[in-house]
Formats: structure tokens, sequence, C-alpha cells
């Protein structure tokens, strides 16, 4: 059955919901992907987003997948051909840093709820139309950071937002303060030094600080 993008969107937000910082991360080295996902999810950071940007991130989220308690999903998705590839791989959800009618088609088609990215007032309403209201806010920081964010929640307080792009633990806080923001992209708490090095601890209590931010528990 098509996905519809009501059911897209109430998805996307309650897999958003579960912490306030998504992992974004770049994996080179899909051996690792089994133990870093293991390692961000003990530290509190159960969605995970594993970008399309290796020839390892497919690999890396059907290993992320097996994790008990991590929801994997992928990200840069840009084409239909990423969206089953993903699909298959056993993401469950994706991300994509705009948005294409032949993209949300196949989100649909696949049955893969989307986070799709909005970077002005014009996109978030094309998007809203759709019936997508849970957004991906692209490239954050470029845009205009979390003051821009705070304008648009005035005309359009219908719709929740995901910053990504520049967040750091420095300015996280701001965006997370804001009432159309459930939750922020970071790639931090996984910095590809600590990957290399087979940190898993290290990676664990950077996702145990970031899961404490926006007021978390």
């Amino acid at each position: 059955m098509t996905l519809t993008a009501q059911d897209a969107s109430k998805r996307t937000r309650e897999i958003c919901a579960l912490a306030p910082i998504v992992p974004v991360l770049v994996i080179e080295d899909a051996t690792h992907a089994r133990a870093l996902a293991e390692a961000l999810v003990a530290g509190g950071l159960p969605a995970l987003e594993v970008t399309l940007r290796t020839p390892a991130a497919l690999e890396a989220i059907s290993a992320m997948a097996e994790v008990s308690g991590g929801h994997v999903g992928a990200g840069t998705l840009v084409t239909p051909d990423d969206v089953r590839a993903a699909k298959r791989a056993g993401a469950t959800f994706g991300v994509s840093p705009g948005a294409t009618d032949a993209l949300i088609a196949a989100c649909e088609e696949e049955d893969l709820p989307l986070l799709p990215g909005a970077a002005t007032a014009s996109e978030a309403m094309q998007l809203l139309a759709r019936g997508y209201d849970m957004l991906k806010f692209f490239p954050a920081e470029a845009s205009g950071g979390a003051p821009a964010l705070k304008a648009i929640s005035a005309p359009l307080p219908q719709i929740t937002f995901c910053p990504t792009g520049g967040v750091s633990p420095g300015n996280a806080e701001s965006y997370l303060s804001l009432p159309n923001v459930l939750c922020a992209g970071g790639s931090w708490v996984a910095p590809k030094g600590l990957i290399d090095a087979q940190d898993w601890a290290g990676i664990e209590d950077l996702a145990r600080e970031a899961a404490k931010l926006g007021g978390a528990a």
C-alpha cells in the first residue's frame, strides 16, 4: 500500500521525537557500522541517519538495521534509485537535502517515511501543501540558523523542523529551544577520528551528552 504524506510525517515525527539529536553519519568502513550504532543507541541516540555519500553506506545501513533499539535511516536521498536502494538495505526512514516530485513519489511507493529538506518558506509551504509537516531545515546555519527558524514559526506554526547543517554543541540549544524544532541533526557525536580509532566508549559518551540537550533526560 502506498504511504501517504500524512502517515510519512507522522512516522518521521515519531522517530525524531526519540532524542534531541539525530546523528548524521558518514561511514567509510562498513565493518564499523554495527559497533558505532550500538554505541550511539547505548548513549541515548536511537535514530541514526547514514548519509549515502560513501560506497560503504548501504552495507552500513544493513548492519545497523540489526541493532536492537536503533532506527536507521538513509540520508542524502536525491533520486528514486537512492530510495529503492535504501529500502532494500533496511532503512526505516529517509532524509533528503531538498525535495522533488519524483523523490517524494518514490518514497511513498516504497513505504519509506521521508524527512524532506526545505530552506525557505516557499519550499516549506510547497511540502505542507503535499501533506508534509515534519521537515528538515537544511543547510541550517547557512540559511539563517535559529533566528530564521524562529521567524518561520510565526506564519507557519503547523510545520515542525529538524535543523541540520552546522549544528554543534555550541548552538544546538538555540535550535532546540524553539517551539517548531523537535530535534536537530548533528555529526559531532560520531567524529571520524573516533570512528577510525574504534573508540566506541568515547562515542557513547558524546551521545550521552547530546541526549541531554534541550532539557532531555
